[in-house]
């Protein structure tokens, strides 16, 4: 085994790979840091910069010294400067002031999750869910009337959708808006206490109106929810006649948010108080839509609020980003047990498990970068008009409903995994990671529980499978069927597998030859998604036969194998967005690490499913066994480029505001590695008790006085020089390889080598249980 720089070692010479392992991959492959920073800030790169401008003012800054009650104070007041500072109007109408700029808003927006995730969401509340209810399912007279004291923030505002009693499942709320003729009012009320609205922000406090999700009910017909503007607090700050509700108190993170509850007992507002884009009601009280469809309508409804996804999907990469740069930068100073040089402790980052942890995490979060920037191009273009079909609002609605999931999952897992490899320092709220992960947890709920996504994004995904065989003939759909079943002969009698042998002709060198090319990848992930979709809707399929109840629990035996194709589907996107973005830089040394970090996350995908591979038949056990070991080769060539891969995020001491990822660490580590090298060289270092019992009889012994200068069999005290010679001696001792051992000796010095690593993992655990 040969050891070289960043602790790689090569122990498979089967695994030659040129690229990764000649001198010129090594030496001249360097990351252009301005270049990486620049494709990442994505097309608006001005507004995400403006967005970072203020993350690094202090006065937007999360003080961790405040209760509840301070920090939710200290929130509203930043609220209103950012709507003195005007940048949240943005993606506004023009005649209201704004600039319909509405991709701009959200990578301005998300880049506030480094300032304080509660400003951040109670900034989403106000402008990104109340005001954009009212932009897009009002129409004139709601912008005229109601936006601009949205705009500039002397009306806070609610977003009143969720209740106690149904938060995903938002077509059976309790709440009701009934039409009275006589008054030309509607009449809200919330009947029972489920429906009750819940966790809403600036409920509590701060809210002055709401937007209020509730069956629409006229001339005694339910058409379904809609959304009505509803006064609830007047200039004194008390509830209005017939509204009430209550504080949630204290959460698990965001407390600088107001979350209250409401309930509305025969709450009148003027008819055209209803946001009436899809579905108005005349003065007798006749409802009209221009969609017909209840269903279309309730979910064009819904679609038009997608923006929250869309923003949580940015501002969980975001916080993920922070962690990795705030981890790598530690991860690449702190020092913990020696190896090679007993003088020299091992930098965390040349471990290959903490590579394992931060690299490969690493790669995601520059899949999710690149798949996230798709994402806002295309809600971009929906909601600007400039692409604004009812495909491609749909098409939007998939997208998000199944990125959302996987970086709201990846933000908390990242935030976790770096919590834990800064050990104690990572705890700290000083060090930030920790309250970060504490604030994000909700993204998994917010804006639509990502279990329930996935459902939405499975049944789009069966949905187009479906649409294959629309229209075509018997012999066609035939054609379409015995392909696939063909496809799983072929793969479950392990034919595939016995080809693959064939081809790789036993050489690990060409099955990762053939897996590092992105057709492969390509192939087997698409291929995964394909078969789970195909598989679920078979199974399906078999139950349109059966009654309703039937139906219903063939679906649910199958959830779970939706889901998991769904979340197969969301992996797929993310690298083809990361292959997409590596075709669009320029040839060079940037490109190629950046490819390099591509294969890590393709490969890693293929890893975690590596069950599934192998089961199915997709891969033989020789190229499954190749990804693993690839992997740990593409860990050892990406080390040397994660401080540059972390810091082309653009994120300054401003942004992390962590201790740990300021320099301090590195300094603490010169200080000691000065201090030792010192005591050392003066002879003032005391003899380790094994290197005592190696020396033998002829050992010196140390003094029992504060001095620990060593002393020999007589009593004089030998020279520095001595000592710091006999210091060398036993260290060579330590370390000195045996010579001519037997395979037998070989074992023994195994064993001891173990046991030496039992001794010191022992002696570390002493050291955590006294501290």
């Amino acid at each position: 085994m040969t050891s070289t720089r960043f602790g790689e070692t090569v122990s498979d010479r089967a695994l030659n790979d040129h690229e990764l392992d000649s001198p010129a991959a090594a030496d001249q492959a360097r990351i252009d840091t301005d270049l990486l920073g620049r494709r990442l800030l994505g097309r608006w790169a001005d507004e995400r910069l403006e967005g970072r401008r203020k993350a690094a003012d202090p006065e937007y800054w999360r003080d961790d010294t405040l209760a509840m009650p301070e920090h939710r104070a200290r929130t509203l007041q930043q609220l209103e400067r950012l709507a003195n500072d005007g940048a949240v109007n943005i993606a506004f109408p023009k005649a209201q002031g704004g600039d319909e700029n509405h991709g701009g808003n959200i990578a301005g927006f998300e880049e506030l999750v480094l300032a304080d995730p509660s400003l951040q969401i109670k900034a989403g509340v106000q402008w990104g869910l109340f005001g954009a209810a009212v932009m897009h399912l009002g129409t004139a007279y709601h912008h005229e009337t109601f936006l601009p004291g949205i705009m500039d923030f002397s009306v806070p505002g609610i977003y009143a959708m969720t209740e106690t009693g149904h938060g995903s499942d938002v077509a059976a709320i309790g709440t009701t808006a009934t039409y009275d003729e006589a008054t030309q009012e509607w009449v809200v009320n919330t009947p029972f206490r489920g429906a009750w609205k819940d966790y809403l922000g600036n409920a509590a406090l701060h809210g002055r109106a709401a937007v209020v999700f509730a069956k629409l009910i006229t001339k005694g017909v339910d058409h379904g929810v809609h959304a009505f503007y509803v006064p609830v607090r007047g200039d004194d700050g008390e509830f209005l006649s017939g509204i009430g509700g209550e504080d949630d108190g204290v959460k698990g993170g965001l407390n600088g948010i107001d979350n209250g509850r409401l309930h509305f007992t025969q709450v009148r507002v003027p008819r055209r108080n209803l946001l009436n884009r899809y579905g108005d009601v005349a003065e007798d009280g006749t409802y009209s839509s221009p969609i017909e469809s209840p269903g279309r309508r309730f979910f064009t409804m819904l679609g038009t609020l997608v923006q929250g996804r869309v923003s949580l999907d940015g501002a969980s990469n975001a916080a993920a980003k922070a962690g990795l740069a705030i981890g790598v930068t530690y991860a690449n100073q702190r020092r913990q047990f020696t190896a090679g040089d007993p003088n020299e402790e091992v930098v965390l980052l040349d471990y290959q498990v903490h590579q394992r942890r931060l690299l490969t995490r690493l790669a995601t979060t520059y899949a999710v970068a690149f798949a996230h920037e798709q994402l806002l191009q295309h809600f971009h273009g929906v909601f600007s008009g400039e692409h604004d079909t009812p495909e491609n609002r749909e098409d939007l609605e998939t997208l998000a409903a199944a990125l959302k999931p996987l970086s709201t999952w990846h933000g908390l897992s990242t935030l976790q995994e770096m919590r834990e490899a800064c050990g104690g320092a990572g705890f700290l709220a000083e060090n930030r990671v920790a309250l970060l992960h504490h604030d994000l947890d909700i993204y998994t709920t917010f804006e639509g529980d990502n279990h329930v996504l996935l459902q939405l994004v499975g049944k789009r995904l069966l949905s187009d499978y479906a649409e294959q065989f629309k229209g075509a003939d018997p012999k066609r759909v035939a054609q379409i069927v015995a392909g696939q079943a063909a496809e799983r002969v072929f793969s479950g009698s392990g034919l595939r597998s016995a080809a693959q042998l064939v081809v790789d002709r036993g050489s690990t060198a060409r099955s990762v030859g053939v897996l590092r090319t992105p057709d492969e990848q390509r192939r087997l992930l698409t291929d995964r998604v394909e078969t789970m979709v195909a598989d679920v809707a078979v199974r399906l399929g078999r139950a349109k036969k059966l009654s309703k109840a039937e139906g219903a629990a063939v679906f649910n035996e199958n959830q779970h194998a939706l889901i998991e194709a769904s979340i197969a589907h969301g992996e797929l996107l993310q690298w083809e967005a990361f292959t997409t973005a590596l075709d669009e830089l320029p040839a060079g040394s940037t490109k190629q690490v950046l490819t390099w970090v591509r294969d890590l996350f393709g490969l890693g995908l293929i890893e975690r499913h590596l069950a599934w591979y192998l089961l199915n038949g997709r891969l033989s056990t020789q190229r499954g066994a190749s990804v693993t070991r690839y992997i740990d080769r593409l860990l050892t060539r990406i080390r040397p480029h994660a401080q540059d891969l972390v810091d082309a995020f653009g994120y300054g001491p401003d942004h992390l505001r962590a201790k740990i990822a300021s320099g301090a660490e590195a300094e603490r580590q010169r200080e000691a590695r000065e201090y030792l090298q010192a005591e050392r060289a003066a002879g003032r270092a005391p003899i380790t008790e094994k290197a005592l019992k190696a020396r033998g009889s002829n050992a010196k012994l140390p003094t029992e006085s504060s001095s620990t200068i060593d002393v020999d069999a007589t009593g004089a005290k030998p020279s520095p020089a001595s000592a710091a010679a006999d210091a060398a001696e036993a260290a060579e001792a330590e370390t000195e390889p045996a010579t001519d051992t037997s395979p037998a000796e070989e074992a023994v010095a195994a064993t001891a080598a173990t046991d030496d690593a039992d001794e010191r993992t022992a002696e570390k655990r002493e050291s955590v249980s006294e501290s």
